[in-house]
């Protein structure tokens, strides 16, 4: 296992997440896969990743939920959120901003792009 924190991968469609673990993984990060905003706000809690890369719409508990979640409990809430959604338009970054991501990514996703937003969330050690 590598010294630095994995990736939270947050996608309920399994092969969007496949094929995100599968480019991630050979970008040389390690991905911890979840399928539902409840699953991934446990595990933040329990692995905290250097960055989460965030569905807005999921499951049981929803993108948006779980990322206002995230920033009201002082455990995880300093884990960097991407939002990834086919939602493109200005209203819908501004949004996720608001629910308290730090980025925000479309989908299909520019993975040269998220590479970048992710080193630069991930801070010095990445």
């Amino acid at each position: 296992m590598s010294q630095i924190a994995p990736i939270l991968l947050v996608e309920d469609h399994e092969l969007n997440r496949d094929m995100l673990i599968r480019r991630l993984n050979r970008a040389g990060l390690e991905v911890i896969p979840a399928g539902d905003g409840q699953q991934a706000l446990d595990l933040m809690r329990s692995k905290q990743p250097r960055v989460v890369l965030m569905d807005m719409n999921l499951p049981v508990m929803d993108g948006w939920t779980a990322c206002r979640t995230a920033r009201q409990d002082d455990s995880i809430k300093h884990i960097p959120i991407i939002a990834l959604t086919a939602h493109a338009s200005e209203a819908d970054r501004q949004l996720a901003i608001e629910a308290g991501c730090d980025d925000y990514a479309t989908k299909p996703v520019d993975f040269p792009g998220l590479l970048i937003k992710i080193k630069k969330l991930s801070g010095p050690s990445s």
